[in-house]
């Protein structure tokens, strides 16, 4: 028989690891004027920083091929979508701990009022996900120099 000491801490870590999973499970989303449940298995982190010319958020998808993620925008709402698959088992390998997340994702993103939705572009590189969204031209503040006489 094997003592093993109490670890209040780990614990702690583990019951804040099962709560983050139930609460990240499910998302709200908007579908037309009412507000829908969408169930996910893991939720990919983004970026989003903002220029001069356009809006850009970067999601973090490793393991995927960009054939395995969805980018759309309807209604002002941008969604991205995919699934990642667990690797099969093999035999004779152990498996002692999985932390990594997989399975269904979905993020949406409320697009601002000064992007342009119809020019919407997105690339993928190395398990990064980069949206551009333009801002539109017509929106811009533009400076008009009055003459004084």
């Amino acid at each position: 028989m094997n003592l093993v000491r109490w670890d209040p801490f780990k614990e702690i870590a583990e019951v804040s690891d099962r709560l983050k999973n139930i609460f990240s499970g499910t998302l709200p989303r908007r579908v037309g004027d009412k507000e829908a449940l969408t169930l996910v298995d893991w939720v990919p982190v983004v970026d989003i920083s903002e220029t001069e010319k356009e809006y850009l958020i970067q999601a973090e998808l490793p393991e995927l091929k960009k054939e395995e993620v969805k980018v759309s925008v309807q209604d002002g709402v941008l969604t991205l979508q995919g699934e990642r698959h667990q690797e099969k088992e093999e035999k004779g390998k152990k498996v002692h701990r999985i932390e990594r997340s997989y399975g269904c994702f979905e993020r949406s993103f409320t697009i601002p009022g000064d992007a342009d939705e119809n020019q919407v572009s997105a690339e993928f590189k190395e398990g990064v996900l980069n949206i551009h969204l333009p801002k539109s031209e017509k929106l811009k503040p533009k400076t008009v120099e009055v003459k004084v006489t």
